[in-house]
């Protein structure tokens, strides 16, 4: 058994990395609460310090920039003739100075499918001479900084506590594709995360609530009750809802809904503001050139942080830097005010709606540089009333659900103003006053959330049940008679539904099924957050594109007994599996011998064999 559980946050802006011991607290003892852990990194040449949160942000020097030991951590020594990346504050304060070397958000890249993301396509804006590298690369360098900080702290106390021997909860937005989530996988194996649990970020916000609450969460919430966790991030908008109910006299908690992906956050907030603040320059945004916008972000993003976490302070000077050979002395000066700070994000991301609007989808060109696929609508209200719109079904029939407590996580909420404009909203659409539970820390919890919850895998604290967070299906091709520029029509066979809990199997009653053996054969998967009555064994002729998303399709040759054999079809049932991690995997079970063969979907790609 591991000495200790450790919750990581991986964030789009900011990384964090919470502990707790796993063992040693016997039967009715109270286990430790979990803390946060203080991360070494570089703040300024030469200076090394320690701070709650790893700002997720990675720098790539130029040759002769600094010294290398102007950039030594703790646990590493300069490599003679080759800088090292810089991780953490002062790559970002630094590099909104050079966005070319910059690589931020790196999170949102991971689940933009559009491209290739093990590719490198980070930083957007580099220059020739800079490798680019993947968001799976730097989402490696964070997570080997968080690692390599954990055994250096570990180390100073006595503990023979290795990261790779401990327990690790690594979250992900509950938004996030079975894409992204395996990626994330992926980079939390490169640095020896072998004992390895995804929690989604929504509910690790719940149970750093529970955590903090004690005993008492019993008296703040009641059977009956509808909990919609809002977690607006520094790339996405992620909602859940929380029901309460009640398993033998006890309250009992199950997640019942989730959100889309929307790309819609704090990176969206700091280009309105800079926006904002550019009008305030003589020669507006058309005045600056690529980098010195991309510097500007990043300025308003570090100026907005100083304003929500200070709230005596009434404005914040940002300073971008000249072109060419004025890089100093042509630095231009601009000032975000706090007025424009609240009017910027309360009318452009929370104005007022009505439950029954939802947001517009902008037109698109037929030709697009690429990048990330943000929300074509910045309105979070209507993106939060769509949502609940779509889960009217968990408030007796309701045209939308109606939430009777919120739960605020992210950064974005420390603004008493957004947070207000939240609640009220909520309340002008359910007719009842929707109150908010307080928030164990709106910069940690997600963090402190995924300690709690591994502990509470060991019986040290009440579990949230939910499952699967979507629906899953696979294509069934029907036949039919060849028409000119027509395609078979495709049907959708539920193998997996949503709740269905990590760990178990069902098999899947299914009408006749031929699996296509020795040749190649393409299978297509889909999932929906919107279809909560599914059963594996549904078949859907028909379904609207916006509840169903197709996932990428599996090409595969599956092995034929013979050579007879190839190119037909192997009547078959199917069995369907969710491992811990969230896998699917499906065998495929001839009904004529005893031969399976293993389709496995693993969130990446998928592979199939014999």
């Amino acid at each position: 058994m591991a000495e200790f559980v450790l919750g990581i946050d991986l964030g789009t802006t900011n990384s964090a990395l919470a502990w707790a011991r796993a063992g040693g607290a016997g039967a009715g003892e109270t286990p430790e609460k979990p803390a946060i852990l203080e991360i070494p990194q570089v703040v300024a040449p030469g200076e090394c310090v320690s701070q709650r949160t790893l700002p997720s942000f990675l720098y790539m020097p130029f040759e002769g920039e600094f010294e290398p030991v102007a950039l030594d951590l703790p646990w590493t020594a300069p490599v003679e003739g080759k800088l090292p990346w810089v991780v953490g504050t002062f790559a970002r304060d630094h590099g909104a100075k050079l966005p070319g070397r910059l690589v931020s958000s790196a999170k949102s890249w991971l689940s933009y499918g559009v491209l290739d993301r093990n590719a490198g396509v980070l930083p957007p804006t580099a220059p020739p001479d800079l490798a680019k590298i993947s968001p799976v690369e730097a989402s490696v360098a964070y997570l080997a900084h968080l690692r390599d900080a954990w055994n250096t702290h570990a180390a100073a106390q006595g503990w023979n506590a290795p990261f790779e021997d401990q327990e690790i909860y690594l979250t992900v937005p509950a938004s996030f594709d079975t894409v992204a989530r395996d990626l994330t996988i992926q980079a939390a194996r490169n640095v020896g995360a072998t004992n390895l649990t995804i929690l989604e970020e929504p509910q690790a916000a719940f149970y750093a609530w529970l955590a903090v609450s004690g005993e008492t969460w019993r008296k703040s919430v009641q059977v009956g009750d509808l909990v919609l966790v809002c977690d607006i991030g520094g790339g996405t908008s992620d909602f859940t809802l929380i029901a309460v109910g009640e398993e033998d006299g006890t309250l009992k908690l199950e997640r019942v809904a989730v959100g889309d992906h929307i790309l819609l956050g704090g990176d969206n907030m700091d280009l309105a503001l800079a926006y904002a603040v550019a009008g305030t320059l003589k020669s507006g945004m058309d005045g600056l050139d690529a980098n010195q916008k991309i510097a500007l972000v990043h300025g308003c993003r570090a100026a907005k942080e100083k304003l929500f976490s200070d709230p005596k302070e009434s404005k914040a000077t940002i300073t971008i830097l000249g072109k060419g050979s004025k890089v100093i002395g042509g630095a231009i000066k601009a000032t975000l005010e706090r007025e424009m700070l609240e009017q910027v994000i309360l009318s452009g991301f929370f104005p007022a709606c009505g439950s029954g609007e939802a947001p517009a989808r902008g037109r698109r060109l037929g030709l697009t540089e690429i990048g990330l696929p943000y929300a074509a609508d910045p309105a979070i209200t209507k993106h939060l009333a769509q949502f609940l719109a779509r889960h009217g079904a968990l408030s007796d029939g309701s045209a939308a659900a109606k939430p009777t407590k919120i739960l605020f996580n992210g950064g974005v909420f420390e603004a008493a103003p957004l947070r207000d404009r939240l609640t009220e909203t909520l309340t002008s659409w359910t007719g009842a006053e929707v109150p908010a539970l307080p928030a164990a820390d709106l910069h940690l919890s997600v963090a402190l959330g995924a300690a709690q919850y591994g502990l509470a895998r060991l019986g040290k604290g009440v579990r949230i049940r939910g499952g699967v967070n979507r629906s899953y299906y696979i294509g069934l091709e029907t036949p039919a008679p060849a028409v000119p520029g027509v395609p078979p029509p495709v049907k959708a066979l539920c193998v997996v539904p949503m709740g269905m809990e990590e760990g178990t199997q069902a098999d899947v009653p299914t009408p006749d099924l031929g699996l296509y053996v020795g040749e190649e054969a393409e299978f297509r998967f889909l999932a929906s957050t919107h279809r909560h009555d599914d059963v594996p064994g549904t078949v859907l002729d028909r379904w609207d594109p916006d509840a169903l998303a197709e996932l990428p399709p599996l090409k595969t040759t599956l092995e034929a007994r013979s050579p007879e054999e190839v190119g037909q079809a192997v009547p078959v049932r199917i069995v369907a599996r969710v491992t811990e991690l969230g896998t699917i995997e499906l065998s495929c079970r001839s009904l004529e011998d005893d031969r399976a063969w293993s389709l496995e979907y693993n969130l990446r790609q998928a592979e199939a064999g014999a």
